[in-house]
């Protein structure tokens, strides 16, 4: 049984899946899915009261499937998305999978998603952010000050995003959803950004503090009030830091770094309920799904390969 926040704050028993959902997004066999798996314990650590979805790439090895699950998290398999070859260029050639985000559009089971990157961690509950005002996408301004991010053209990269019932344009993409079309991939993408273009509203710092702000912009920082801290800052990452990067010898990078590892090493932070298989996950996915669907009314979709 799945919890949900009531209009008073307090936590009561949902009837059926919860229609809102945190979610995050895994690719490859390498490290990243220690990310995860402290984002997962991070938020049960705020008690949040909403399910964490990872929406994962064909290439994420059984092991850190089955490692995701027995952490509660939800299990979703998408198929990649890539921009034309050899006409975008990016500072850093991984940036590439980030068009792959752009399936989670297809999560239509939810009405209601928060995007966390899996470089992510929460340290207050961040519930408040499905409560904003319907119709809305929610993300922090970034900075792009930094050297890596600032000398070439960059993909549409949210880092932490508050979807909310989308308008109908949005509402549409979302059971669309791009294909492996490159020509429909950028067609998509125009639609996609004058979908946004009249609901984006910022949201303040302390719902994505990207680390290199306390070197470039620390008038705007003030770390007791932060919720949410992402370690993208090059040398960063809690589970390769080695604090000889620029800038990683500072106070404060190692004090959160810290911060990071006694949420991941905590134990008692364990998902302790019942580990749901893939052939189960699937199952219970098809409920709210046909659910959403029925809601929408006669959708017509794009011939693309399945998003999940």
């Amino acid at each position: 049984m799945v919890t949900r926040k009531t209009r008073s704050g307090g936590l009561a028993k949902a009837a059926g899946p919860t229609r809102r959902a945190f979610v995050t997004f895994l690719a490859g066999d390498g490290d990243y899915v220690k990310g995860v798996v402290g984002l997962a314990k991070g938020l049960r650590k705020v008690k949040s009261a909403y399910p964490l979805v990872v929406a994962v790439l064909p290439d994420v090895p059984e092991e850190h499937l089955r490692l995701l699950r027995s952490q509660g998290c939800i299990v979703r398999q998408i198929e990649p998305v890539y921009p034309l070859e050899n006409q975008t260029r990016f500072a850093m050639a991984y940036y590439v999978i980030n068009y792959s985000k752009l399936r989670i559009w297809n999560f239509a089971e939810y009405d209601k998603m928060v995007y966390l990157d899996a470089d992510i961690q929460v340290y207050e509950n961040v519930d408040e952010l499905f409560d904003l005002p319907d119709g809305g996408f929610y993300a922090v301004m970034d900075c792009f000050c930094e050297k890596t991010w600032s000398h070439t053209p960059q993909p549409f990269h949210v880092r932490v995003a508050a979807l909310h019932s989308p308008s109908h344009a949005s509402h549409s993409l979302r059971r669309t959803g791009p294909g492996t079309d490159p020509s429909f991939l950028f067609l998509f993408l125009f639609l996609f950004f004058w979908a946004l273009k009249d609901i984006y509203k910022p949201i303040p710092l302390v719902y994505n503090l990207v680390l290199a702000m306390l070197w470039r912009h620390p008038e705007n920082v003030v770390l007791d009030k932060v919720k949410v801290v992402h370690y993208c800052a090059a040398g960063s990452k809690p589970w390769r830091y080695t604090g000889k990067e620029e800038n990683m010898e500072r106070e404060d990078i190692k004090m959160l770094v810290k911060k990071w590892w006694d949420v991941y090493n905590d134990e008692s932070l364990d998902y302790k309920g019942p580990v749901v298989g893939a052939d189960e996950e699937a199952e219970r996915l098809k409920q709210p799904l046909l659910a959403a669907l029925s809601e929408a009314g006669t959708v017509h979709f794009i011939t693309a390969p399945s998003a999940a």
